[in-house]
Formats: structure tokens, C-alpha cells, sequence
């Protein structure tokens, strides 16, 4: 209860100091992760299944949310920025990532290309410091949001996939595709079915069970995964954009109640995480490891959607900043559990690397949407974007 009682105050502090984080480099996210560290240190780190269980919830929270928002009419008018940096700069961030992993910590290419994918998506939560600043151009904001928003879900394959074959268990392609097309089929059917029936003659819902009815369908969605051993994520994920796409008004009957639970949920699991980064695990990487993360940061992710984003037709100070608003965040804290608990033999190793590159992710991504907001507003390009 004492946990509880820690996280109660600092959630109640983050919303005094919200509108004056909104305004200056101060970030609520870094705060949770601060309170976190701090409990670490004095309480000791919270276990790893505590962890798992929470960032879990927050992520299948989190995925399901984001699907609300990407109905498939929506996602095929907004495509062509975020295309770019989803089908070219996601396996380019991949690649350059393992290359990274393979050539500063010496990794195998299993091992380095599960880092790579565990590392490779950005972070709706950080992403949205950025997104919702009405300074940055519209089609920066519609960049960076589809791209965050969906490439959790492109990544998770082939976390899944390296994880199988950097393990002692063996690679089985059928059982994991089995797993993935399991969850998407879950995530079609059973928003599909309740959209149905609720709109037949025998059924209907009330107004005020709407909002209900969008939660049930994520939860159910969520239990079943798990209990005939579908893809729990990708089948939230998928149940997200079905019900976005069969039932339009669903997203915005389910927005508030879905980003309260969400942030609340998040916010949660960035505070334990917090809890795991003690001096002691900070001073268990390697000098090539720090390494490596600042080159995934600074190097990698810039590199790919640099590259992604020519003839974009995007401003020089656009690219710029979709290149470096990369954030990780809590779909790689979980793609790093996943790890620790699989058979890979380097796990502790692979957690490490994944661990303090996102907490350094957060803290620099999370403390410079600011700057980057006052940059644009200096820029005569972005008003005529705007």
C-alpha cells in the first residue's frame, strides 16, 4: 500500500504542475520516472513480474486506444508521410540498430536483431508531447501520431519471431504465426459480432453504456487472447481499428474515459519501471552499451527516417524533427520484459540495453518537445504549413 500511497501523491502533483510542464522543459513523465528511481533506491526494485504485469495492462491500454484512433478509411487518407517512415524508416531503424548492437556490444545477429525490434517502434506517449502543440505543422503532428500509433503493432512479429530464434527452445514459424493470426482474427470477429448484434432489433445500448460497451469489447477481446493463446496485443491493437472502422462513433464515445485510463495506467507503469533503473543496474552495462544506446538515439533513428522522408516534400526543420522525435517508451519496457523472461541465453543483457536506452529516450525526448514547439514558432515555414 505504501507504493500505492507514493503513486497516489505524484499523480496528484503531476496534474498541479501539468500546465506548467505544458510550458517549459519540465515533464511530467520524467517526474513519475525520478519517483520511481527514487523508490528503487531506498525500497529496492520492484520484481520483474510486478513490472511485466503492469506495463502489460498499460501497453494492451494503450494499443487498444491507439487503434480507436486509426479507423482504415482515416489510415488510407493520412498514409503517405507516415508510410514513408513505417514500411522504410521502421526496418531501417531495425537494421541500423542491430548493426549498432552487433558492433559496439558484440552481440549475435539474433540477439542484435531482437534488440533492433524491441527498440525499432516509437512511443504514442511521448509522441503526443509533440503532437498536440498546435505550433507544430498538421502534417508533422499526422506524421508522427500514425507513425507512433501503429508501429507498435508492426513490430511485435518480429520481436516474437527473433526471440524464437535467439532462444534455446528452437524457431517454430507455425506456432508463432499461429499466435499472431490467432490475435488478429480476435481483434476482427469480436468487435465485428458486438457491432452486429447491438444494432439488431433484439439488442441496442443505452447512452449511457456506450462508453461501457467499447471497454467490453477491449477487455473481452484481451481475455480471450490470453486464455486460447492469441497475441494479446496485436489482438487489442486490431480490435481498436475494427471497431473504429465498423462503428465510427466509438472513438469518440470511449475518448475520454479511454485516455484517462490510459494515462493513469501509463503513468503507473513508468513509475516501477523507474523502480528497476538502481545505480547498481545502471553500473551493469558496459561502456559499449551506453555506447550503443546513445548511438540508437542519436544516430540510428535520425539516419533511417532521414532517409525515409527524402522527397517528402516536408521542410528541411520538419525532417529534422520527425527525425529526432523518436521516443521509446512503454511498448520496448515490455518487448525488454518479454526478453528477460524468455530463454535467450544473454537475456539480462539484451533487458539492460533495452531498459537504459528507453529511460534515456524518455528523458531527452520527453524534456525537448518544448523547445522544438518554440523553434516552429520562429520558423516562417511552419506558418505557412500550419
Amino acid at each position: 500500500m505504501t507504493l500505492l500511497l507514493v503513486y497516489a501523491v505524484t499523480l496528484l502533483a503531476a496534474v498541479l504542475v501539468s500546465d506548467r510542464a505544458h510550458r517549459t522543459v519540465l515533464s511530467t513523465a520524467v517526474l513519475f520516472l525520478a519517483v520511481g528511481v527514487g523508490w528503487g533506491v531506498t525500497r529496492g526494485a520492484l520484481g520483474r513480474d510486478a513490472v511485466r504485469a503492469l506495463a502489460d495492462l498499460a501497453l494492451v491500454t494503450v494499443l487498444f486506444t491507439d487503434g480507436l484512433r486509426l479507423s482504415l478509411p482515416g489510415l488510407r487518407k493520412a498514409w503517405r508521410l507516415p508510410g514513408r517512415a513505417l514500411l522504410l524508416g521502421l526496418p531501417l531503424t531495425l537494421a541500423g540498430t542491430a548493426i549498432a548492437g552487433r558492433a559496439l556490444v558484440g552481440l549475435g545477429w539474433a540477439e542484435a536483431l531482437l534488440v533492433g525490434a524491441a527498440l525499432a517502434p516509437t512511443d504514442p506517449v511521448f509522441a503526443a508531447a509533440i503532437v498536440g502543440r498546435e505550433e507544430v505543422p498538421a502534417r508533422l503532428r499526422q506524421l508522427l501520431n500514425v507513425e507512433s500509433g501503429v508501429n507498435d503493432g508492426l513490430a511485435l512479429p518480429f520481436v516474437v519471431a527473433f526471440i524464437a530464434w535467439a532462444g534455446r527452445g528452437g524457431f517454430s514459424p507455425s506456432g508463432m504465426a499461429g499466435e499472431l493470426a490467432l490475435g488478429v482474427a480476435l481483434g476482427l470477429a469480436i468487435p465485428w459480432a458486438a457491432v452486429r448484434l447491438e444494432r439488431t432489433a433484439a439488442f441496442g445500448a443505452s447512452r449511457q453504456y456506450r462508453r461501457i460497451g467499447v471497454l467490453a469489447v477491449g477487455l473481452l477481446v484481451f481475455a480471450l487472447a490470453v486464455n486460447v493463446h492469441g497475441n494479446e496485443f496485436l489482438a487489442s491493437f486490431t480490435a481498436g481499428m475494427t471497431l473504429a472502422t465498423v462503428a465510427p462513433r466509438a472513438p469518440v464515445t470511449f475518448a475520454e474515459i479511454g485516455d484517462a485510463a490510459s494515462e493513469v495506467l501509463k503513468l503507473g507503469a513508468l513509475l516501477v519501471f523507474g523502480s528497476m533503473l538502481s545505480p547498481a543496474f545502471l553500473r551493469g552495462l558496459s561502456p559499449g552499451g551506453w555506447a550503443f544506446a546513445l548511438v540508437a538515439l542519436f544516430a540510428v533513428r535520425p539516419a533511417a527516417i532521414a532517409i525515409a522522408l527524402v522527397g517528402s516534400g516536408l521542410t528541411a526543420r520538419e525532417r529534422i524533427v520527425a527525425a529526432w522525435f523518436g521516443p521509446k517508451g512503454f511498448a520496448s519496457v515490455v518487448y525488454g520484459l518479454l526478453i528477460a523472461s524468455s530463454d535467450v541465453p544473454r537475456a539480462d543483457l539484451l533487458f539492460h540495453l533495452v531498459a537504459v536506452t528507453t529511460a534515456l529516450s524518455i528523458l531527452l525526448h520527453s524534456s525537448t518537445d518544448v523547445p522544438v514547439a518554440r523553434w516552429f514558432e520562429r520558423s516562417p515555414d511552419a506558418a505557412e504549413a500550419r
